[in-house]
């Protein structure tokens, strides 16, 4: 029975279960959005949000326990000078956990996690696709063109034998 388990095994040994987390969590902080399983997302909610709600106090003790568990300079720094001051006075909930669907290969459910407050980053850092031509999927030209013979093409009609 699995009364009182709370931690998600993931089907990984302990060390492998903490590598990949700290390099889902060193993800997460440097690129503000990742695609994972979903699973892994939910383990990982409960692995990086002490660490983001610890950098609110910028103290040397802080620093050194954050980096005990991300093994990242650059992403402990990002941490502490970029993600903590947005965050700040948030009480909790630092990320969000946005339902893709299913992958293609295995059926698993994909997730994307992100950093709540760096959601609107992430929409004003795309611009729009300009001065692409709309193509069909057969063909492959442009539509409103024609071939370059005159006459048009009508599609053979399969004989069927009676």
């Amino acid at each position: 029975m699995r009364h009182g388990k709370k931690i998600n095994h993931l089907g990984r040994t302990s060390a492998h279960r903490k590598s990949m987390q700290a390099n889902m969590a060193t993800s997460l902080i440097k690129h503000k959005r990742i695609v994972t399983t979903l699973a892994k997302a939910k383990a990982l909610r409960t692995y990086v949000e002490p660490l983001i709600n610890r950098s609110k106090l910028d103290t040397t003790h802080n620093r050194r326990v954050v980096f005990s568990y991300l093994q990242d300079k650059e992403a402990v720094t990002e941490l502490f000078r970029v993600i903590s001051p947005k965050i700040m006075n948030r009480p909790g909930g630092y990320t969000r956990i946005l339902k893709l669907g299913f992958r293609k290969g295995d059926g698993a459910e994909i997730a994307m996690m992100e950093l709540v407050d760096f959601n609107e980053l992430m929409l004003t850092g795309k611009t729009p696709k300009t001065g692409k031509t709309q193509r069909t999927r057969r063909g492959g030209r442009k539509r409103g063109t024609t071939g370059t013979s005159d006459e048009p093409k009508t599609p053979k009609k399969k004989e069927t034998i009676k």
